[in-house]
């Protein structure tokens, strides 16, 4: 396995784990939140909303990821970076999600895009848990929970 095949596996894996941790965290509040409403009070409406337009944006980019992985471990299966490269953007084509270009972009480049994406999951996954934390303790009157 060439140094471009561990690398496009790599972040393969780590895409795939980032996605699904996230994905997973971010269904808790949606799962303990109409639970801890129940024996703690009542929520501002506004902020279960905005904890659901939270958690469905860490989907959505959970998804995407989850896609950009795939597409990694496309490109880490041919034998050149090349070849790996051009196979991913010809799917792309195919699906008619990107234009092809003259000039391909590199491995970095598309791990540095995918990384990009996982930050701003990463903050709409703590924005979620924020908004949880403090709806919590606004149900519970400032008391803690224990």
């Amino acid at each position: 396995m060439t140094q471009w095949n561990a690398a496009a596996s790599a972040a393969a894996r780590n895409l795939g784990r980032n996605s699904i941790f996230c994905g997973l965290t971010a269904l808790l509040p949606l799962i303990a939140g109409p639970i801890a409403v129940q024996y703690r009070g009542f929520a501002a409406s506004l902020g279960w909303l905005s904890i659901l337009v939270f958690c469905v944006i860490v989907l959505a980019l959970a998804v995407h990821l989850l896609f950009d992985a795939l597409l990694f471990r496309l490109a880490s299966s041919h034998e050149t970076e090349a070849a790996g490269l051009a196979a991913v953007d010809d799917l792309l084509s195919r699906m008619q999600l990107r234009k092809p270009e003259k000039t391909p972009t590199g491995l970095e480049k598309r791990i540095a895009g995918s990384r990009r994406i996982v930050w701003r999951q990463r903050f709409a996954l703590a924005a979620c848990l924020v908004i949880f934390a403090i709806l919590l303790f606004d149900a519970s009157g400032g008391l803690p929970l224990c």
